[in-house]
């Protein structure tokens, strides 16, 4: 067993209230990286709905990019990011783990999602009386079990990643055949 701080740097995301907008037209513009873009990231998909505040900042601001593996302190959940969320600006809800040992990122967010060791020791540690939150710290010291070969770790990712995706498309179908479905009993209903 190793603790996650000896496979991951962590780098926390910008704290929302420190950031300064400025209303120069040549600062630059940011998205806010939100729950919905993780949920995304993590299936493969892009909501539709999503509407992403935005801000103008002269400050330094920390950003995403693909391939990072970033953790939703307010969820608990990782994910990979995609090009699609590319220089999005984190704030201090999510915290970005920098592989510094022999470890997949996609293997990565498997643990730290799937392992029923790790989910237990994240619901233990949980904070907050009415708002539940996890922290750096107790994200920092999970005790992660030894992986397995690289090759290994690349593949129980991938595979991880394919389920996720796939689950993702046949819950759209279905939402799409139930609107479908609904609105021809309407139709039915109306025209008798």
């Amino acid at each position: 067993m190793k603790k996650l701080s000896e496979l991951v740097d962590f780098v926390s995301g910008s704290p929302q209230f420190r950031i300064t907008e400025s209303f120069d037209e040549q600062a630059p513009l940011y998205n806010f990286y939100s729950q919905t873009d993780l949920s995304d990231d993590l299936v493969g998909l892009v909501s539709s709905d999503n509407d992403n505040k935005q801000i103008r900042t002269l400050d330094k601001v920390n950003t995403l990019c693909p391939k990072d593996v970033v953790f939703s302190l307010t969820s608990g959940t990782a994910s990979l990011v995609r090009e699609v969320h590319k220089n999005y600006l984190y704030t201090q809800n999510y915290v970005k783990l920098d592989s510094k040992d022999n470890i997949d990122s996609k293997y990565l967010v498997y643990l730290l999602n799937e392992n029923k060791a790790i989910r237990k020791q994240l619901m233990m540690g949980l904070q907050g009386s009415q708002v539940l939150k996890y922290t750096l710290r107790q994200l920092k010291e999970l005790e992660i079990p030894k992986p397995p070969s690289i090759e290994k770790q690349k593949n129980i990712g991938n595979v991880y990643f394919n389920l996720l995706r796939l689950r993702a498309l046949r819950n759209r179908v279905a939402e799409s055949e139930k609107v479908i479905l609904l609105k021809r009993l309407e139709e039915v209903t109306t025209n008798e």
